[in-house]
């Protein structure tokens, strides 16, 4: 049995991402998906709210609390998940993975770098994903496990974490954003990394990518929507819909000549690759 993992998911894109799955994905895959709200029933009420399917999605929508900022509480998650989703590795496996931490504080200069609020950005971008690997890679499949197709999941499982095009080094043209472009080329590293040990445990049953939704009409972006052409400013539902797509897409071998062309890269919301 497969499973999925949506963190955060209160807010935004990853609040979109759980939707659209819980509408596309099969009734029997649970989807565990995080809040860092005090009370996460008022969460769950806003993803199950006007979703109109012919079942009730309630039963497999599994909601955790998790402070993305505390290793303490990524560990209790990731035993929660193994004792209630994966206790027996040879039948039970993690197929999809979706990790979305962030946080955007833009200096134009040198100058402007604050060492309080760089520290914040790095940890949210950079460390809160690495902390998310160190817990969940483990639930990836290994080469013997035996994978079944699962309709609206790739056919490889994929753990995925949000990046931004910003983190590539080769489009770095502008320059500026000095912590956020930082972090997230650490995050982009940390994905080929992370995708070279789980090549040789999983073979081409599992894979490490990175996305880039594009620019998308959230909290995060919010003091830049002026300055975004109208059909380049996407909803967190576009962004969702695409974003999964690419991901099924890339994790059938569909993008790039196949799972070895799509594993350990960063993929835009079209499905073109973000140079590193």
């Amino acid at each position: 049995m497969a499973w999925i993992l949506i963190t955060p998911s209160s807010r935004g894109i990853g609040h979109a991402i759980t939707r659209h799955l819980l509408a596309t994905t099969p009734k029997s895959i649970p989807i565990v998906a995080t809040t860092r709200a005090s009370d996460p029933n008022e969460t769950k009420e806003s993803l199950l709210s006007n979703l109109h399917l012919d079942h009730d999605p309630s039963t497999r929508l599994d909601i955790q609390h998790c402070d993305l900022l505390s290793e303490p509480s990524i560990s209790n998650l990731s035993a929660y998940c193994k004792s209630r989703y994966n206790s027996n590795p040879k039948t039970q496996h993690l197929g999809l993975g979706i990790c979305l931490p962030g946080m955007l504080h833009p200096e134009k200069s040198p100058s402007q770098i604050d060492h309080d609020l760089a520290l914040s950005t790095l940890k949210l971008n950079l460390l809160s994903p690495m902390m998310l690997l160190k817990h969940f890679y483990v639930f990836l499949p290994k080469k013997s496990t035996t994978l079944e197709p699962i309709s609206g999941l790739p056919n490889s499982s994929l753990l995925s974490f949000l990046s931004a095009r910003v983190g590539s080094i080769t489009d770095n043209a502008l320059g500026g954003w000095y912590s956020y472009r930082a972090s997230k080329a650490g995050l982009n590293q940390l994905v080929k990394t992370a995708d070279h040990h789980q090549r040789i445990t999983s073979g081409p049953n599992a894979a490490v990518v990175g996305l880039h939704p594009g620019t998308v009409k959230t909290g995060l972006s919010k003091e830049f929507w002026a300055n975004v052409k109208k059909d380049k400013l996407f909803s967190s539902e576009y962004s969702a819909e695409q974003l999964c797509s690419v991901l099924m897409r890339g994790g059938s071998g569909e993008l790039n000549g196949g799972i070895d062309g799509f594993r350990g890269r960063c993929w835009d919301w079209k499905g073109q690759e973000v140079p590193p």
